[in-house]
C-alpha cells in the first residue's frame, strides 16, 4: 500500500527528530504506535464483519440450491408416484375376469343398525359387590 523504503524511513526519523526535537519523540512515537494499534485492531474487525457477511451470502445461496434440488425431487416423485398409479390403473382393467363365475357384492353392515343374526344377544356381566375388609374388633 505504501511504499516506503528504508532510505525513506531514514529521511522520515530525520525531519521528526528536528521537527518534535529528541525529547517529545519517545512520546510521539508511542502515541503513533497506539494509534496504529487501534486502526489495525479496527482493519481486522471491519475483515472479519465482511467475511461473515459473505459466508452468509453463501450460504442462502446454497439454502436455496437446495430448495430447488429439493423441489425438483419432489417433483420427480410425484411424477413417478402418478406413472405407478396409472400403471396399476391400466393393469386393474386388463385383468382377467374372475374364473368361478360371477361375485357377489360384499356388504358391510351399516354403523346405524347392528347386524341382524340368529344367536341371542349374550346377558351383560355383573359384577360382584366387594366386600370391606374386616378391621376387627377395637
Amino acid at each position: 500500500m505504501f511504499d516506503i523504503t528504508s532510505s525513506k524511513l531514514l529521511i522520515l526519523a530525520i525531519v521528526a527528530l528536528i521537527v518534535v526535537g529528541p525529547k517529545d519523540l519517545p512520546i510521539l512515537l508511542r502515541t503513533v504506535g497506539k494509534y496504529l494499534g487501534v486502526i489495525r485492531r479496527q482493519a481486522a474487525e471491519f475483515r472479519q464483519q465482511f467475511d461473515e457477511a459473505m459466508r452468509e451470502a453463501e450460504l442462502d445461496h446454497l439454502k436455496k440450491e437446495f430448495e430447488n434440488v429439493k423441489r425438483e425431487v419432489r417433483a420427480t416423485m410425484d411424477e413417478g408416484a402418478r406413472a405407478v398409479d396409472s400403471q396399476i390403473e391400466a393393469a386393474a382393467v386388463k385383468a382377467d375376469p374372475p374364473r368361478f363365475g360371477t361375485s357377489m357384492p360384499v356388504t358391510s353392515p351399516s354403523p346405524d343398525k347392528p347386524a341382524e343374526t340368529d344367536a341371542p344377544l349374550p346377558a351383560p356381566a355383573v359384577a360382584a359387590p366387594d366386600k370391606e375388609p374386616d378391621r376387627g374388633a377395637a
